[in-house]
């Protein structure tokens, strides 16, 4: 397997993670709305992933309080299917719960199977619908959750052994 490192994005990935955007998403986001996220914007932490020198894919988040919400997650059309974001999101919920963080949260077209699946293998669950939230077609968002605590409902909420 190559050799993959994920890293902050920075204002010079940019022209390569738009390549990446624009070839994933009907609605890609600007320039500018990634420069807001990793320059300005407190709540956001956007990560790039390397393949032998090559951005393969990236990940944006926002983290407020104890959530976080997955705002943009990509992999280039020629590195899908080999697992990058599924290595991706892994390495977020671990990192989410190693900090105590409670609940993941995102939105997905329902016309994006593949996504779906890759997120209900995580445990997510659809709890909600935005309706006509994708401007271009009109389709609705599923929205889709996935709760970090370590306790189990029937043990008295987020109580620890210990």
């Amino acid at each position: 397997m190559p050799l993959r490192s994920v890293e902050p994005m920075r204002p010079g990935d940019l022209e390569e993670v738009l390549d990446i955007e624009r070839a994933s998403f009907t609605m890609p986001w600007s320039r500018g709305a990634f420069l807001y996220e990793i320059e300005q914007n407190r709540v956001a932490r956007c990560h790039v992933v390397r393949e032998a020198g090559v951005i393969v894919g990236y990940l944006c988040v926002w983290e407020i309080a104890d959530e976080i919400h997955v705002t943009n997650i990509a992999i280039h059309p020629t590195y899908r299917r080999r697992g990058i974001a599924r290595e991706l999101m892994a390495a977020l919920i671990a990192d989410a719960r190693a900090r105590d963080l409670r609940i993941i949260v995102l939105e997905v077209r329902p016309s994006n199977h593949h996504a779906i699946a890759l997120y209900e293998s995580f445990n997510f669950r659809v709890t909600g619908r935005r309706r006509g939230y994708y401007y271009d077609t009109g389709e609705d968002a599923l929205v889709m959750e996935t709760r970090l605590a370590a306790a189990s409902p029937a043990a008295g909420g987020n109580q620890r052994a210990g």
